[in-house]
């Protein structure tokens, strides 16, 4: 099959889709729908989140130094697209999704009720990359609703239904293809 080189893009595929929550000065919540998100850390457990300088959501984060990272599920869908398609400065997107605030434990910045898995993120680095800024988040605390977890009170990812995102479309996650390991067990 024939190879083609294209010029440099974002085309690292599936990525996560998550709400990410921060608030103002005074408290106002806001939500922000990104993909660029990922771990990047399992010592001290982080995340990072990239953001545009120019999203409402960016000065919220940098100026509070935190935020939580909410794990919608697929039924959320709608509200994932709103959240991502109106701007917090102009609309409240906790009203216009009919998503629910729920206080956190350790930060400002909500949880969503209807997240099934929150993220409480302390901002330890922020690194201005260009078209965005990485916001590296110490995770302090995860909020997982008994509804996810499978067997040893681990996240089952079927029972979550997590989104993915690529090529400005959302996707659901297919079936499980093994597990950590498995290729040592087959090949012995």
């Amino acid at each position: 099959m024939a190879r083609i080189t294209k010029r440099p893009g974002t085309v690292l595929y599936p990525v996560p889709v998550v709400l990410v929550t921060c608030v103002n000065g005074a408290g106002k919540p806001n939500i922000i729908t990104l993909a660029w998100a990922g771990t990047v850390c399992s010592s001290p457990p982080m995340v990072g989140i990239g953001v545009r300088p120019s999203r409402y959501s960016h000065d919220l984060i940098r100026d509070s130094g935190e935020f939580v990272v909410n794990i919608p599920t697929a039924a959320l869908l709608g509200a994932v697209d709103r959240c991502g398609t109106v701007s917090g400065a102009d609309v409240d997107k906790f009203e216009v999704a009919n998503l629910t605030a729920l206080p956190a434990s350790h930060v400002r910045a909500p949880l969503i009720a209807e997240c099934p898995v929150n993220l409480e993120c302390q901002v330890r680095q922020a690194v201005s990359l260009g078209s965005h800024t990485l916001f590296l988040g110490e995770i302090i605390t995860v909020h997982m609703d008994e509804a996810v977890l499978g067997s040893g009170e681990r996240l089952d990812v079927q029972l979550a239904q997590p989104i993915a995102f690529a090529n400005g479309e959302y996707w659901t996650l297919g079936d499980q293809l093994g597990a950590i390991g498995f290729s040592q067990k087959t090949n012995r």
